[in-house]
């Protein structure tokens, strides 16, 4: 079936920590006369507005209905009910104060992943609630150029503990895929994945029906290839205009 859109992971494959990857604009360009684009981001320690006023600083052409978060799709999921968020202060206050608390979320809180923040999600697990994580990635790159941990390490502690399974809300679930591919008005036979994570954009994909491409950019890891095989590879984003041009 032809080709018709993109699914583009943003850090990573967009930009290294503060750096714009070489041809990154470019390539964005090129692909936006050819094909849908939607932008799909983890990210959760700012707000989608966030996130895309960085996108635009950094000269990338990004319409705000393109964009998708764990962030927001966290909020529709939970829209109505009270929730201890788990979070920077940014992105709690991004969800505001409910009634009685019915969920638990987990963010990339940084330094806010605190005992007394963890403790007091652990004893609302044990009163009932249910766990949900925007995401479980293990670690990503930082603006300092070297990885960081990211909110997985976190997760799987109050799994442990509450002896609870989190609901990941963001990549790799396939419902936050399908947000996006349902936006677009395309099938997943229609459309590719773009990342440099192996497990939740890569493998995440493929299991979602789609075919992925991994950039050696990002977190991208040569061991990575042990864990699974992508569709296809390329060194950037730089090369992905030409690539789709030979797969059709």
């Amino acid at each position: 079936m032809m080709l018709k859109g993109i699914l583009l992971d943003i850090g990573g494959v967009l930009y290294d920590g503060e750096n714009v990857i070489d041809g990154a604009q470019d390539a964005l360009m090129q692909l936006r006369k050819e094909y849908f684009l939607r932008f799909l981001s983890n990210t959760s320690r700012t707000t989608p507005q966030t996130l895309l006023q960085k996108l635009l600083k950094m000269g990338f052409d990004v319409k705000e209905e393109e964009l998708f978060t764990a962030v927001s799709a966290a909020k529709s999921y939970i829209e109505g009910r009270g929730a201890y968020v788990v979070a920077t202060d940014e992105v709690r206050d991004y969800f505001g104060s409910g009634a009685d608390i019915e969920v638990v979320l987990i963010c990339d809180a940084y330094t806010n992943f605190t005992y007394q923040n963890l403790n007091t999600a652990f004893r609302h697990l044990e009163r009932g609630c249910e766990l949900l994580a925007t995401n479980d990635n293990r670690y990503f790159r930082d603006s300092d150029g070297e990885l960081s941990l990211d909110a997985g390490g976190f997760v799987r502690c109050l799994e442990y503990a509450s002896q609870k399974r989190a609901t990941i809300l963001g990549k790799p679930n396939c419902a936050f895929f399908h947000l996006a591919l349902k936006s677009m008005g395309l099938s997943a036979e229609e459309v590719v994945m773009v990342g440099d994570d192996i497990e939740t954009d890569i493998l995440g994909a493929q299991k979602c029906g789609l075919r992925a491409v991994m950039v050696k950019t990002g977190k991208f890891k040569s061991e990575d290839l042990q864990k699974g095989k992508p569709d296809f590879i390329v060194n950037s984003i730089a090369e992905l205009p030409k690539l789709l041009k030979e797969i059709g």
